[in-house]
């Protein structure tokens, strides 16, 4: 299964990426725990693609790719900005960061994740969760 799918620069393309996650879901029977890992993680993506990445430009889009091969789930998002170094991304938990308003969506992607990696200077961020067959 394979997903390829351009998203606006706009909030409002979250609604599109919830509800593929939800079809996807429904499809693949996934479970509850994957279903929320995926979900939050893929929002996360997406919002840092549009917010940081694309700085809510008109003019750029968000590609979102989503896999399901050999018992993994691949999601794939790129954006058109300038990149980032995540080595300078801060850390949410460290006490000067706790009550910032911003700055958690890595730390999630990184714990919701099975493996969450970067490439092209920050601009494409891919991340792997393990399939595991639903109970019942």
């Amino acid at each position: 299964m394979k997903r390829n799918i351009t998203l606006e620069s706009k909030i409002e393309s979250l609604r599109v990426v919830e509800k593929i996650i939800d079809e996807i879901s429904d499809k693949h029977r996934i479970t509850d725990e994957l279903y929320g890992n995926l979900l939050i993680a893929t929002i996360e993506s997406v919002q840092n693609a549009i917010i940081h990445g694309n700085k809510f430009d008109p003019g750029k889009a968000v590609e979102l790719r989503i896999k399901i091969a050999d018992g993994k789930l691949v999601v794939i998002t790129r954006d058109q900005g300038n990149g980032f170094d995540i080595n300078d991304v801060p850390d949410p938990t460290e006490p000067q960061n706790i009550e910032k308003n911003t700055g958690r969506g890595v730390f999630l992607m990184k714990h919701l994740t099975d493996k969450l990696t970067y490439h092209e200077d920050g601009r494409v961020a891919e991340f792997e969760l393990e399939m595991k067959s639903p109970v019942g």
